[in-house]
């Protein structure tokens, strides 16, 4: 009898050690490339469904052997694990989602809460849970339930500090100060009624110049499937690996369900989402969120591999590996960000190259290309010498004193520009990149460079590691990042103010976008992208942040604190043009802040 009723314990440890096997297997699985580890993929996530509906159907059983709520617990939260490991390579918001689905059941069902043992290994468990649980709160925009996991989680390490003395949480003290800096930096949480920075049909879809768009053909039209978004900055606010500016891009490169085309249908399995369609499964933690929280309509997000501070070689290895699996007539958006150290025509040999010696005319070369032209050196152009210029400024990605292993130059990215490549450098060394500009080894290259320096009524908001890139949001935000520079409190306006600055942002898009199909003057490079909505949005807010930048700076200086894209974007929608100077002055106006502004007549 002793023995029949060892069987189910006996066979549930079974298959706690089996997924355990199994989940060490896949857990650093890398979150780049299309077919990393499918099959092994799909046994884990079998393995954990087996073991979770063996523990549901045999729960008093089990509970009579021992089994205690936290062991429960971990076992949801290896799902939800799973789960936000499928979103991180496929960018699927299904993933992110059914991962969502599990942590909350185990905050609600308490599951580690309460465990009042002193089990300093449980405490561990339960504090991984909570920064694990708010990094899907982060990403998903769930900005009340952020400010009570937070609390929930300084609640837990007080504890943990007041009960396991001889223990140093001197680390989750850390993250805590992290995911507070990460909230106050983060207008979603400082600015009441924020719209999305997803794609939003409600915001981003402009009705006048949607049969434009619509009918708008290139000679040639790329689909944009795959990201690499990249930030390297000291100090940077950030949560986990997920910094500030990474975030602001991540979120800007997915769809928001919203508006007629939200429906409350089961996902479907899409073609970039594993074999075996595990959708269903959190109905076996009893809830039912998938269907309600996903909208099976929106088409698939691009896939974004995110890196936290990579290697240059890492940087490297993850570039080439996406480009080799790029399916034809795609392009790859790569957004870099991180600080520069451009070479200086009076700097010291060692200041210039971090520690690699260059000529004085490489050195003159360098400066020059940081110069304000708009088009490449002819050198560039023709391909003839000039090489040395790919490798005088860098991208910083190390620790100091690394020299040259730590710097990623303009050369570094030219044997990818074989395929179709959207650049975005922000930093304060991007223009270093210009010399990409017909210096491609197939493909023309799009590119769209930040100031080198951030320009703001306060200066104090220059500070990156405080508020991050003024580029980047522009980008990714650009009426908070308008009101930013001007210095404007969001704030405290009210709901009335703010709605009719978003339609004038949105009726100035609009007519841009119709410029941009109607325009004879359009580069293809620009114009195989413009059917795109994610591309096109970024294009025109780059046109509003130029116009804004230009306007506001001061004339003289201005070439510093300008962004730059090549290849040239038609004149008609220049920083002079009328119909961009005149949308930024109405803007301005509504919001009282013209005096701010120098505009030219006319």
């Amino acid at each position: 009898m002793a023995e029949e009723d060892d069987v189910v314990p006996k066979t549930f440890r079974g298959l706690v050690e089996s997924a355990d096997r199994k989940f060490a297997r896949v857990r650093d699985f890398p979150s780049y490339g299309r077919a990393q580890g499918q099959h092994y993929l799909q046994k884990v996530f079998k393995a954990y469904m087996t073991l979770w509906k063996y523990q549901q159907d045999n729960r008093t059983e089990l509970v009579k052997a021992g089994l205690k709520r936290w062991e429960i617990g971990e076992i949801a939260g290896r799902i939800g694990q799973l789960y936000f490991g499928q979103y991180t390579r496929t960018s699927e918001a299904r993933f992110l989602v059914e991962a969502y689905v599990f942590y909350e059941a185990i905050l609600k069902r308490r599951y580690f809460e309460g465990c009042k043992v002193k089990d300093l290994g449980v405490r561990f468990k339960e504090l991984r849970f909570y920064a694990r649980f708010l990094l899907v709160l982060l990403i998903l925009n769930r900005t009340e339930m952020v400010k009570v996991v937070v609390e929930m989680l300084r609640a837990l390490v007080d504890d943990c500090n007041a009960n396991f003395r001889e223990t140093n949480f001197k680390e989750w003290k850390l993250v805590v100060q992290e995911i507070v800096r990460f909230m106050n930096a983060d207008t979603n949480f400082t600015i009441p009624n924020t719209r999305p920075f997803r794609y939003c049909a409600m915001f981003d879809c402009h009705p006048n110049s949607v049969p434009y768009v619509a009918r708008f053909h290139a000679k040639k039209v790329l689909k944009f499937r795959d990201a690499i978004l990249m930030s390297y900055h000291r100090n940077e606010v950030k949560f986990a690996e997920l910094t500030l500016d990474a975030y602001r891009m991540m979120q800007c490169l997915e769809w928001e369900p919203s508006g007629s085309s939200y429906q409350k249908h089961p996902a479907e399995p899409k073609e970039n989402g594993v074999a075996v369609d595990y959708s269903g499964t959190s109905g076996l933690i009893d809830m039912n969120l998938v269907a309600d929280m996903t909208d099976p309509t929106l088409p698939p997000n691009p896939r974004k591999a995110i890196l936290y501070r990579p290697s240059v070689t890492h940087f490297v290895a993850v570039m080439a590996t996406i480009c080799e699996e790029l399916p034809p007539e795609s392009i790859i958006l790569v957004y870099l960000s991180a600080s520069g150290k451009p070479s200086h025509i009076n700097a010291s040999p060692v200041e210039t190259s971090g520690g690699y010696k260059r000529t004085t005319k490489n050195k003159l070369v360098s400066h020059n290309s940081l110069e304000p032209n708009f088009s490449a050196p002819e050198s560039h152009i023709n391909g003839k010498e000039g090489s040395g210029d790919y490798y005088d400024d860098y991208l910083w990605l190390g620790s100091k004193g690394n020299g040259g292993s730590s710097n990623l130059y303009p050369g570094d990215v030219v044997p990818f520009t074989r395929r179709p490549l959207f650049l975005i450098v922000d930093s304060d060394s991007s223009h270093a990149f210009k010399v990409l500009h017909g210096a491609e080894r197939g493909e023309k290259a799009a590119l769209l460079l930040s100031p080198l320096r951030p320009v703001f009524k306060d200066p104090s908001l220059a500070d990156i590691t405080q508020n991050g890139s003024q580029f980047t949001f522009f980008l990714t935000a650009p009426l908070q990042a308008f009101c930013q520079t001007v210095g404007f409190a969001l704030s405290d306006s009210t709901i009335e103010v703010l709605n009719t600055a978003e339609s004038i942002l949105s009726t100035a898009f609009s007519k841009w976008e119709v410029i941009l199909c109607k325009s004879p003057s359009l580069d293809l490079v620009w114009a195989q992208v413009l059917s795109d909505p994610f591309l096109r949005r970024l294009i025109v807010r780059f046109i509003f942040c130029r116009a804004v930048l230009y306007a506001f700076c001061p004339p003289e200086e201005s070439d510093q604190y300008l962004p730059v894209c090549l290849p040239q974007l038609p004149t008609s929608l220049s920083p002079k043009a009328d119909a961009v100077q005149s949308s930024v002055s109405q803007l301005a106006t509504h919001l009282k802040v013209a005096n701010c502004f120098h505009f030219d007549d006319t």
